[in-house]
């Protein structure tokens, strides 16, 4: 059975914990989908996942994602356990790499072999959700001995990010969705055809894969405006080795080495300015509320069937989230 489109809600809300809850509810009652939680710093996602879920009723709750190298694959079964009970069924489980940036930064450890530690940790995250005792030894992760109260099977997803080939043929093989991001709309046919070829290998149908992605959107007549705020807010992620990669795999290797060689100078205007107005509103979608609306319809057409709805404009922001509740936006 082919996945029906969803609308999500980005969160959490950057103003604190209090007005993520309060997002969350108006998203509800506005007719959204889905509450899809990143996992950045001042507000941890997990735990506020739990408020939410407590605090709503209908919407599914997501995370896009949680960093596999920030919690032990046994904190994350645990704690994943908890919030399918609190969510009555609602919570999907999503998990990445993160960045360099992030991980080594941020948290001081070493982002090593990306691809095999999302995998293994998500081929152990469902062993033990089923309450298999862990007997597990990959080659960046291990565990043995673990054992806790077992989830019905299948009744509880768990999602992987992808950006390039391995990965996304990984996400759609051993993983139940697969989690997109910050990628030029001419690079979607490439990463569908990956993730066709993964979902084959699992048994599966390429129809049948949902695929989540967090659209960066901003409803604005000031389309200027609503480019420098993405070059601002994006161009240090294409800096970073994961996504300067991905950009360069997408066809734009000039853009990314532009990108790289700015940052490394510490040249603002050379890293921001190598994403052109052209790139720019191929990334994200900015515009008129019928103009982001026609883009993410194209989205749609193109394979996607989770649109997360993500403003990094905090000026545009309610009326960018108006935009897309029920009264008026459908597929």
């Amino acid at each position: 059975m082919a996945v029906p489109q969803r609308t999500a809600l980005t969160l959490p809300d950057p103003r604190g914990v209090e007005q993520t809850i309060e997002l969350a509810k108006w998203g509800e009652d506005q007719g959204y989908d889905d509450l899809w939680f990143a996992d950045s710093s001042g507000v941890d996602a997990l735990t506020t996942a739990a408020a939410v879920a407590l605090n709503t009723t209908r919407c599914r709750i997501g995370t896009a994602i949680i960093p596999v190298f920030s919690r032990t694959p046994a904190v994350l079964a645990s704690t994943t356990h908890v919030l399918n009970k609190l969510s009555k069924g609602r919570f999907i489980l999503g998990l990445g790499s993160s960045s360099q940036t992030m991980m080594e930064n941020w948290h001081g450890l070493k982002f090593e072999k990306p691809l095999s530690r999302v995998k293994e940790t998500t081929q152990l995250i469902k062993s033990m959700l089923s309450g298999e005792k862990s007997d597990f030894d990959g080659t960046a992760v291990k565990s043995h001995g673990y054992r806790q109260l077992p989830l019905p099977e299948g009744s509880q997803p768990v999602y992987m990010a992808a950006l390039r080939s391995k990965m996304l043929e990984a996400a759609a093989e051993f993983s139940d969705g697969v989690i997109l991001n910050l990628f030029p709309k001419d690079a979607l046919p490439k990463m569908m055809e990956h993730i066709r070829i993964g979902a084959e290998r699992a048994g599966k149908k390429l129809e049948d894969v949902e695929i989540v992605c967090r659209h960066q959107v901003i409803v604005s007549d000031d389309k200027e405006a609503a480019r420098n705020f993405i070059r601002a807010g994006f161009a240090p992620y294409y800096a970073t080795p994961v996504y300067n990669a991905f950009l360069a795999w997408a066809g734009y290797e000039d853009v990314a080495r532009t990108i790289a060689e700015g940052w490394a100078a510490k040249d603002r205007a050379k890293t921001t300015g190598a994403l052109d107005d052209a790139l720019v509103d191929d990334i994200a979608i900015l515009g008129s509320m019928e103009e982001c609306h026609e883009r993410i319809r194209d989205y749609a057409a193109g394979g996607i069937t989770t649109h997360i709805i993500s403003c990094v404009s905090p000026k545009e922001s309610q009326a960018t989230y108006d935009a897309f509740t029920a009264k008026n936006f459908s597929f």
